[in-house]
């Protein structure tokens, strides 16, 4: 086979096999995936879409991480260009909690122009989170939200940025913006108590009373107890 930027060629007859891979993933036949994939791995120590494959299947289908950064490192010594395991690397290192690593995975592939840019920008504002930088988060929240502008779980995040830098009434719109997407029984009580907590910092006492009212209206079987408690004592205190 020839070689190119550390990569073999990929032989046809490895598709089937890689095919029969995937439809054991997908059908939560877990054990049986890995086997096969370390298997062809193992066999192919110097092809890169294997071992990537490999670590794949241990960090996404197993929850093992750690053991699936052995592999991923494998392959970008072989091949430092493959972006697609530099992504999956540095979303484990921020499982592992190895945050500083995986941001410098994400500037890596921002800086290649790297075409997954709402994981990119949503993951990176987590580790830069976890590591304290949070104006550097909050510019990625925005970033995030520019690929998509109407999602409340995005809107709350860089609101919860924008709290954390001071940023009351930004946050507060955030917020707001979040809570427009929603209706009916699709109300999140949680974005509620959030604000009501931002308003009454802001002394919209008013404000925050009918956010923890509402929240209260808005609560449904299966959320969190600790939130309903939430609720309750910020209606006391306001």
């Amino acid at each position: 086979m020839v070689e190119r930027n550390g990569r073999e060629a990929w032989p046809p007859e490895m598709s089937e096999q890689m095919r029969e891979v995937d439809r054991l993933r997908r059908s939560g036949r877990y054990a049986s995936a890995l086997a096969l994939i370390r298997q062809l791995a193992e066999a192919n120590p110097r092809q890169v879409r294997l071992l990537s494959e490999l670590g794949q299947t241990l960090a996404v289908w197993g929850g093992e991480p750690a053991e699936a950064l052995v592999w991923f490192d494998r392959v970008l010594e072989l091949a430092p260009g493959h972006n697609t395991t530099r992504l999956h690397r540095a979303l484990a290192l921020a499982r592992v909690g190895r945050h500083a690593e995986a941001v410098a995975d994400f500037d890596a592939l921002v800086a290649g122009g790297y075409r997954k840019a709402l994981v990119i920008h949503m993951k990176r504002a987590e580790s830069l989170e976890a590591l304290g930088r949070v104006e550097e988060a909050e510019r990625d929240w925005t970033l995030a939200l520019a690929e998509d502008p109407a999602n409340p779980w995005l809107l709350q995040q860089r609101a919860g940025a924008r709290a954390r830098l001071g940023r009351l009434e930004e946050a507060v719109r955030d917020l707001t913006d979040a809570l427009a997407t929603q209706h009916g029984e699709e109300v999140d009580p949680e974005l509620l108590w959030e604000r009501g907590r931002l308003r009454e910092r802001l002394g919209d006492s008013g404000g925050a009373r009918a956010d923890f009212e509402a929240g209260l209206a808005a609560f449904r079987e299966g959320d969190p107890p600790a939130l309903l408690d939430a609720l309750r004592a910020g209606l006391r205190a306001s």
